[in-house]
């Protein structure tokens, strides 16, 4: 089981040009590795993320994935927002083959949004959709995780129970942190101007991207 990027583009249309995200990427994560992929602000992080997500798609090239990859953890994409949190949840039980009551128990002890659970999602605010979103991700087991730097670092309550996670599945994530990377991850990839390069030698990939 392995997630592979195969001649994947991402470019998007500016004034006077096109603002290219990845230029023809080839890379391969196999289930159980855990990968940082590296890159300076405004590299194309987050767009990247959305795509290996499959919240996006690449301007050509494809993604071909033969393993269970969360959706990027924290993110509201699949949330229908006219739907309770506890309905959403149970759709989101469904698509993964799980309990949905056992799921639903789950957010519910994790989000601790109480009545909240019950109501549209569209009546949350901000932080009700991120612990709705953080729950449901914890609640779902999956072959590997997809995570921003931001949700993976301190000793929150979602960050001890992330770590407890990923001790047991695979992990891509995406930072600007070479210390987190090498905290958390055995191999590393560099996007810099579009090209995104894979190195199976994780000191490789960190002097790498020390010296941009």
């Amino acid at each position: 089981m392995s997630l592979e990027l195969i001649d994947v583009h991402k470019s998007y249309p500016i004034r006077g040009g096109r603002r290219v995200i990845l230029r023809g990427a080839y890379g391969r994560i196999a289930r159980g590795e855990k990968v940082g992929i590296l890159g300076r602000n405004g590299s194309g992080k987050s767009t990247l993320v959305r795509i290996l997500g499959g919240v996006e798609a690449p301007s050509s090239g494809r993604i071909r994935n033969s393993m269970t990859l969360s959706w990027p953890i924290g993110m509201m994409a699949g949330f229908q927002p006219k739907l309770s949190g506890a309905d959403n949840a149970r759709f989101i039980a469904r698509i993964y083959g799980r309990n949905t009551e056992s799921v639903v128990e789950s957010v519910a002890d994790f989000s601790e949004l109480g009545e909240y659970l019950r109501m549209p999602v569209m009546t949350y605010s901000s932080g009700m959709r991120s612990r709705l979103a953080l729950a449901v991700s914890l609640a779902v087991d999956f072959d590997c995780y997809l995570v921003d730097e931001a949700l993976a670092v301190g000793d929150t309550r979602f960050g001890r129970a992330f770590a407890e996670k990923i001790e047991r599945s695979g992990l891509i994530l995406v930072s600007h942190s070479p210390a987190l990377v090498r905290r958390l991850c055995t191999r590393a990839a560099v996007l810099d101007q579009g090209i995104l390069t894979f190195y199976d030698d994780l000191d490789e990939a960190l002097a790498t991207y020390n010296a941009l």
